[in-house]
């Protein structure tokens, strides 16, 4: 595939319900989208080698192998930004399916409303550049050679452990991370008996970030899986 975006973003959707595949392909192509649809877990990873899709949607629920074996494969060899579609709920299933490679879970039956915002967030990162000096998100710029950080223009002092965790939320601005994938980078330890330290950490950063530490806006909180930085204009 060529290292220029297409104009119009390639989603392979892998399903093995036809109404699902149906309402999807009507929701993006509506939205601009091209979209080309598999049934199976097999027939979609020869998909993905032969259109190098932009955009992966995955059902988990597939008849032929567990979609959690078919992102295990497309990371083999793929970077393409992966949006599980299932009607599993367990926090377990989200936890693997993120810790497998995933960049976005949503749980059917789903609003094709949020369904095109997500996919939104993923175009507005998927886009080849260079390395961003700055990286905004509402009040906060973090100035990522300079290693400082703003909040509406002010700077705000940071610890060596508090700047490495916000780091890590600004390189993968928008996605979901895990507890056990913050604490692998940030200590080096996936115990989930340290959960509790990253919950401190957190606290630490939302009351230097945010406006209202009790109702954030920047750092959110995923029940049971994990935190992710949100993109505000």
């Amino acid at each position: 595939m060529s290292d220029l975006p297409r104009e119009t973003a390639l989603v392979l959707v892998i399903d093995d319900e036809p109404q699902i595949r149906r309402l999807l392909r009507v929701c993006l192509e509506m939205s601009d989208y091209e979209v080309v649809e598999a049934a199976t877990g097999e027939e979609g990873v020869a998909q993905a080698v032969r259109c190098q899709p932009d955009i992966v949607l995955l059902d988990l629920g597939l008849p032929d192998v567990d979609g959690n074996a078919v992102l295990k494969r497309l990371r083999e060899w793929s970077q393409a930004p992966v949006m599980v579609v299932s009607v599993r709920r367990q926090e377990a299933d989200k936890i693997a399916a993120l810790d497998n490679g995933a960049n976005d879970y949503i749980t059917k039956p789903f609003s094709t409303g949020e369904l095109l915002a997500r996919l939104r967030v993923i175009r507005r990162y998927m886009q080849p550049q260079s390395k961003p000096e700055v990286f905004l998100s509402g009040a906060l710029a973090v100035d990522l050679a300079a290693r400082t950080v703003k909040l509406n223009g002010h700077p705000v002092k940071l610890t060596a452990t508090e700047y490495a965790l916000l780091l890590l939320f600004v390189r993968h601005a928008g996605k979901v991370l895990t507890h056990g994938h913050i604490l692998r980078e940030i200590w080096g330890a996936n115990d989930l008996e340290k959960t509790g330290v990253l919950r401190v950490y957190i606290g630490y950063l939302r009351d230097k970030l945010e406006a209202d530490p009790a109702k954030p806006r920047l750092l959110l909180t995923e029940p049971g899986v994990g935190y992710r930085l949100a993109l505000i204009d």
